[in-house]
């Protein structure tokens, strides 16, 4: 008796949608993005990006002068092995470091008591916030003039000394002298230290210009701090208050824990700021007394513009891309981990 089979049922291939959004190209799902952005990001690439790289490319040349050459100069490097032992560069690279480390303790400390004052004000607040935050909408320019008088030894801050019985007051944005010189020190510590031809300590001369702008980014300071403050939620006070906490423990125990995020930002703003400064010290003291005001800014536009070393320029201008580098990269790299765990 034959063995009656049943036929294989055959089913047909299912079309695959043409639209589904696993077999459709990255391009063609993110068309319109790409489209929008693409000026941008071709604009930054040459822009930003490119110029950076041409940067690179003049410092390692022999350019010198009107006539351009980018011949890579030999040894490779030697443009910044110059740069390094150039007693002006090195003194630079102290003032900006001094500069930066005294202007976001100045500008910190000072705008998170005003943000405080401010924000426990009774009335007025509005008033108090525009007076502290004004210096912060003038030019540095006009800044770097107005205290350039004020810290002139013959003129401004000594004329109200003298009245007061001070006769010799300070000699401000001219004196020349050097505190705390530690470069003897460090040429037995470091290892080829001996290249060191400056004294390594805090000129006297840069005080007044970290004053002048500790008075001009302390308003900056105050309104990221206000705007911390604004989101701290009040029974956190409630309840300290009921605990017994004094004024201080809760300003020490609650609200500087609360703004520790925000001093962050804030010292990594204004540490990019002060590191490429050039405007306000450039219009208050200029290169000042044995280069005691001199920072890479000037140095950069002196070399580039008048003495036409466009090789030693561009090494100087790489120097300061670096330095800023290493203020903003950790930040935004802890922004972007920060991110991606939230």
């Amino acid at each position: 008796m034959p063995v009656l089979t049943r036929p294989a049922v055959t089913t047909p291939p299912v079309a695959k949608s043409p639209g589904h959004p696993r077999r459709v190209s990255f391009i063609r799902r993110h068309s319109f993005s790409l489209t929008v952005l693409a000026p941008s990001v071709i604009l930054l690439g040459i822009f930003v990006y490119g110029f950076i790289g041409y940067s690179v490319r003049v410092s390692l040349s022999q350019w010198q002068g009107l006539q351009p050459n980018l011949s890579t100069r030999q040894p490779f490097g030697q443009t910044y092995d110059d740069l390094f032992h150039t007693p002006r560069f090195q003194a630079d690279l102290r003032n900006v470091t001094v500069f930066t480390a005294l202007l976001l303790t100045l500008a910190v400390v000072l705008g998170l008591v005003l943000a405080l004052l401010v924000h426990n004000a009774l009335g007025g607040r509005s008033t108090f916030r525009g007076i502290f935050l004004f210096p912060y909408s003038l030019s540095f320019i006009v800044t770097g003039v107005v205290w350039r008088w004020i810290f002139t030894p013959s003129a401004g801050a000594n004329l109200i000394l003298n009245k007061l019985g001070v006769d010799h007051g300070p000699k401000w944005i001219t004196d020349p002298k050097v505190a705390g010189d530690v470069s003897a020190a460090l040429e037995h510590v470091i290892p080829g230290g001996d290249f060191i031809q400056v004294k390594l300590g805090i000129p006297l001369a840069i005080i007044p210009v970290v004053i002048a702008a500790g008075w001009q980014l302390a308003g900056f300071a105050m309104a990221n701090f206000l705007a911390a403050l604004g989101t701290l939620p009040e029974e956190l006070h409630e309840a300290a208050s009921l605990d017994g906490a004094g004024t201080l423990r809760y300003h020490w125990h609650i609200v500087l824990p609360w703004l520790r995020p925000m001093i962050v930002v804030v010292l990594v703003l204004l540490g990019h700021i002060s590191l490429k400064s050039f405007d306000l010290v450039y219009a208050m003291s200029g290169q000042g007394p044995g280069f005691a005001t001199d920072v890479p800014g000037i140095f950069v536009f002196d070399q580039t513009f008048r003495a036409l070393r466009y090789n030693t320029g561009a090494a100087a201008a790489i120097v300061m891309l670096l330095l800023v580098a290493a203020v903003m990269v950790p930040y935004l790299y802890r922004s972007v981990l920060r991110e991606k765990k939230s």
